[in-house]
């Protein structure tokens, strides 16, 4: 939201994080520097998903002797779902075949009897004896008939159920072996594996599935590999392109900068937006290349970085020339500008407070400035004045409207006392600027128009 440019500022600008992002804007390349990026993303991901299926085809291949035993193993057993559960149930059955025949046969000879006992020869006996008064009974036999007639054959088939449950234990004397050999084989191999009965079953399709992967792993290695390198070849191709295009901007950027010096009484200074190609280790989504705004302040001088090159007033100037070249590029909407015109005065004060003004047409500027040909062109005015006592030492900072405006940048001019020609400088000065900004601005104020502001700054003398 706000950027401060100044002798001792450490971001924005002097930030080399922010110079290709503001080459890109300055050029119009934001596009073409997002598709790099989706290529380098996806070229990445390739990537990942071809080491992720190299390496699990490398331990696929470490683990086949085994897998093939196990599946072996496996295919030999053939275990079934749900099969551990059936086994165990018939265990227990068997384990009570004894106990379970004595029962059974004590059951049929009740119902069965000796002789002329039995509960089914019984019950016929009664329903027999009923039968021949029924006709006496006017209905009256009717439902006991019936009923006898239900408990006769529920007696036939409980004796049948008792035949067929008797016969299962009689005639398969060994059946408890052969169920506990395959109850305990499956549970030495889910042992073997340290998993559950029920998940023999999904053991041995996972088992099939990895050695398939074995068998068909270097087809599937082949096509990824080959979609990575399409993928690495469109990145490549991609971003040369960008850093082919950053190249040309970046000379248009350095004239245009180098154009804005002289009036800064940096004649003898060189600006150079340096785009250099990095080895591929260093490539990433923004591409291909490093970006970093470097100067020189004398001839035959190496350019550097821009905090490490050029001093304290200088950089400030620097940093006007860069802000103004890309005003139209920055999505700063404020710009604070502290003591931009430190150390110079005249025709280079003049030629900042006109680049001031050109950056007043876009953005909204707070500057901090002891020149009056600066202080003039502002369009709101404070003054920052420091009082002392023998006990604190207070800052206050005072609107100036009208009358007062103009006084101090007469006093500015002229110093601690003002004359009439000083008066009469500084309303020369301020209308001159008023009117070219004016003239600059036009009749109709475009939407969003900021405005710049200007302060002159007077400290009280210690």
């Amino acid at each position: 939201m706000v950027e401060i440019e100044g002798q001792f500022a450490q971001h924005g600008l002097l930030d080399a994080a922010t110079h290709r992002s503001l080459l890109d804007a300055y050029g119009g390349l934001e596009s073409e520097a997002r598709q790099v990026a989706d290529h380098w993303r996806h070229w990445q991901d390739l990537r990942r998903q071809l080491e992720d299926a190299r390496q699990k085809l490398e331990q696929a291949r470490r683990d086949e002797d085994f897998l093939r035993h196990a599946l072996d193993e496996l295919e030999t057993l053939d275990p079934q779902p749900g099969e551990d559960a059936r086994l165990g149930e018939q265990r227990q059955f068997l384990m009570n075949a004894e106990r379970l025949l004595e029962a059974l046969n004590g059951a049929a000879a009740e119902l069965e009897g000796d002789g002329s006992s039995g509960a089914e020869r019984a019950l016929a006996n009664a329903q027999r004896q009923l039968e021949k008064v029924a006709d006496k009974a006017e209905g009256r036999l009717d439902k006991v008939l019936a009923a006898l007639e239900r408990a006769a054959a529920e007696v036939a088939d409980a004796e049948a159920e008792l035949s067929s449950v008797t016969a299962d234990l009689d005639l398969e004397p060994k059946r408890l072996e052969e169920i506990e050999t395959r109850f305990f084989a499956l549970k030495d191999m889910a042992r073997k594996h340290g998993c559950e009965p029920d998940e023999l079953p999904a053991l041995r399709e996972d088992f099939a599935s990895r050695l398939a992967g074995i068998d068909g792993g270097n087809e599937k290695l082949a096509e990824l590999d080959r979609q990575a390198r399409e993928a690495a070849k469109h990145y490549h191709d991609s971003a040369a392109g960008l850093m082919e295009r950053r190249m040309q901007v970046a000379e248009k950027l350095s004239e245009a900068v180098n154009r804005e010096l002289p009036p800064l009484r940096l004649e003898k200074a060189r600006f150079v937006c340096q785009v250099t190609q990095q080895p591929e280790a260093s490539w990433g989504a923004q591409g291909m290349e490093r970006i970093q705004f470097e100067v020189a302040t004398n001839p035959g001088a190496k350019p550097g970085p821009l905090n490490k090159i050029a001093s304290g007033g200088e950089l400030a100037r620097f940093l006007l020339a860069l802000k103004v070249v890309l005003a139209e590029a920055s999505t700063v909407e404020t710009l604070i500008f502290d003591e931009v015109d430190s150390g110079v005065g005249g025709a280079t004060a003049n030629a900042i407070g006109e680049r001031l003004a050109r950056l007043a047409v876009s953005r909204q500027l707070l500057v901090i400035t002891h020149s009056p040909q600066v202080a003039a062109r502002g369009r709101h005015h404070w003054r920052v004045v420091k009082e002392d006592d023998d006990s604190s030492v207070l800052t206050r900072v005072d609107r100036l409207e009208d009358e007062s405006r103009r006084e101090e940048v007469a006093r500015m001019l002229s110093g601690a006392e003002i004359t009439q020609e000083a008066r009469a400088a500084a309303q020369r000065l301020m209308r001159s600027h008023e009117r070219r900004d004016q003239e600059r601005r036009g009749p109709k104020p475009g939407r969003g128009r900021a405005r710049a502001g200007a302060a002159g700054r007077r400290d009280r003398p210690s």
